[in-house]
């Protein structure tokens, strides 16, 4: 049993609270296999009538994959401990998505990457009012995985190819906005909301207390966003900026200019296989294809260096901008992998 993850059974709900606030709750291989143990406990006991997920320390839900472990098998060229985390990962991903009972997850602070892939694919997604939603991974070589793809292939218009490529955090308004998160509850009543649920197991209770949030800054942004991420592949999104872009895509284009360009080709690419089968499985599955290379093949381990490790920010990536990046090397990267069981 993990020390960084509490399960447990209080009252009407299977409880899951992620428990190691000073590493921001970042997920770890041993969190992720308690998860999906609790919720294979929980999925035929009566007892449990539905999940309610959450975490400790004021600073977040849970910031993202605990990643440096991976940087220095990488560095090695040892690959396969990574291949293994994201496959059972993405399992317990595939699992929190198709649980036949309800799911609440109280999100507060940062929520990226891998955090997303455990508190947004439930039934019940709250936000309230210190969320910070984002999927930032082509920030450090890697592509919006764990199920990410499907949320940002079924966000309106083009939000999806905004979210995943700039890596842009979203407040409570806006994650609702672009269907990440469903709820905002102010997070003063948590507390008082999550004693209901456990005493009751009545989800609905979620309803009564959630409240209006105002205005997505990113609807306001939209028929900008769509303008210029509508194209099939990356260089058609960089060719659609203006020499005197709008505020949103002058906000985009900061990150645009300093992500890895593979991959934010590779995650334009996903996001439109995805859109055209929206499945939690098509999605893994493709996610899979470039996380399972990233170390070895990708700027993955170029980019947990300047990111996590030397914390410079200054990575060298393969490729120094979009017009250095072959066509065919996107192609590579999403291959389908054999050998491997990669059913999810």
């Amino acid at each position: 049993m993990s020390d960084d993850v509490k399960t447990c059974i209080i009252g009407h709900t299977g409880r899951i609270t992620l428990t190691r606030p000073k590493a921001l709750n970042a997920l770890s291989y041993p969190m992720c296999l308690e998860i999906e143990a609790a919720l294979d406990a929980w999925r035929d006991d009566d007892a449990v009538k539905m999940v309610v997920i959450d975490a400790e320390g004021e600073r977040a839900f849970c910031a993202g994959g605990d990643i440096a472990s991976i940087y220095h098998d990488g560095i090695k060229g040892i690959y396969d401990h990574a291949q293994k985390f994201w496959r059972d990962e993405y399992r317990m991903n595939a699992k929190l998505f198709e649980f036949p009972k309800p799911v609440a997850a109280f999100m507060h602070g940062f929520v990226m990457g891998g955090g997303v892939g455990v508190g947004c694919h439930g039934s019940h997604r709250i936000v309230g009012d210190t969320t910070q939603m984002s999927m930032p991974e082509c920030g450090i070589g890697l592509i919006p995985d764990v199920g990410g793809t499907l949320l940002l292939a079924q966000a309106p218009g083009r939000l999806g190819e905004f979210l995943g490529l700039t890596g842009e955090r979203m407040g409570a308004a806006d994650a609702i906005y672009a269907g990440f998160a469903d709820y905002y509850i102010p997070e003063a009543d948590w507390p008082a909301v999550i004693a209901e649920l456990e005493n009751t197991g009545d989800w609905e209770a979620i309803d009564r207390a959630a409240k209006p949030v105002g205005e997505a800054r990113l609807k306001g942004w939209q028929a900008d966003i769509d303008s210029v991420f509508g194209g099939e592949r990356i260089g058609d999104v960089f060719r659609a900026i203006s020499a005197d872009p709008p505020e949103a895509i002058a906000h985009a284009q900061k990150a645009l200019s300093r992500n890895s360009p593979l991959s934010m080709a590779c995650t334009l690419e996903l996001i439109h296989r995805v859109r055209m089968r929206p499945t939690i499985h098509n999605a893994l599955e493709q996610e899979y294809r470039f996380t399972s290379r990233a170390a070895e093949f990708g700027d993955f381990v170029e980019g947990v260096r300047a990111a996590i490790i030397d914390k410079d920010r200054n990575p060298t990536w393969k490729h120094a901008s979009w017009e250095q990046l072959p066509s065919g090397e996107v192609t590579q990267m999403l291959l389908p992998v054999t050998g491997e069981n990669v059913q999810f």
